[in-house]
């Protein structure tokens, strides 16, 4: 016991002293920016605030496109016309393939919603399956739901089911976004080595396809319905 006693003061010893140098580094930092911004001139002072401004100003403009072109919120569109349009405006559109039958459906339903407010860099679109059949085949969605992850025109990656996200209908919106964040269509600030469901399993940025199967010979396969 006392050997046990031993090792943890010395690894409680040991993370002390990483905290006071993490701590140390920080304040030197900050030391040196206070330090630059004493030394600055009036000029370049305001050479400094103008550059922020200019920052905050074209960030601001940059939101306010997005929010015109539809970004900011969750919509459904009405028909695969629709869908070629609203893809040619925006860089990076998050597509659900859904059907009102499917239950999952409404669960990625709920977690788009919250995401779509969150990032309103992406353009989040919902799109009824069984109304767009020649898009369906196009990019062989054969699993509801299936989100269509499009960059620049083009779909670079799917979320299939729930395979990716944990396998469980139980995941959580920090899952998703972490899946969204490994295709770069949002922008991502948390680690994507580590995703939010790797307690349950260690899966790694290595993604596995959902099993197909054949729902009463439609030409979706569901991975709800008969579960």
């Amino acid at each position: 016991k006392m050997a046990a006693d031993t090792s943890v003061d010395i690894l409680q010893k040991v993370l002390e002293n990483e905290i006071l140098q993490s701590a140390k580094v920080v304040e030197e930092h900050l030391d040196a920016e206070i330090q630059k911004l004493d030394q600055m001139d009036e000029d370049e002072l305001e050479h400094l605030k103008q550059r922020r401004l200019e920052a905050l100003k074209k960030s601001q403009q940059q939101k306010q496109e997005w929010l015109s072109k539809g970004h900011g919120e969750y919509r459904e569109i009405p028909s695969e016309r629709d869908f070629f349009q609203e893809v040619k405006e925006s860089k990076n559109v998050v597509c659900h393939f859904y059907r009102d039958t499917t239950f999952r459906c409404q669960i990625m339903d709920k977690h788009l919603t919250v995401l779509a407010k969150k990032h309103i860099e992406t353009k989040f679109l919902k799109l009824n399956a069984e109304k767009s059949p020649f898009l369906c085949e196009r990019l062989r969605i054969k699993v509801i739901p299936t989100l269509a992850l499009i960059k620049d025109g083009k779909t670079q990656d799917y979320v299939v089911g729930f395979t990716d996200l944990g396998n469980t209908d139980d995941f959580t919106t920090e899952t998703l976004e972490w899946r969204l964040g490994c295709a770069d269509v949002i922008n991502y600030s948390g680690n994507l080595m580590e995703p939010p469901f790797q307690s349950q399993k260690k899966y790694g940025t290595s993604f596995t396809k959902l099993d197909k199967k054949t729902i009463r010979g439609k030409i979706y396969d569901s991975d709800s319905d008969d579960d």
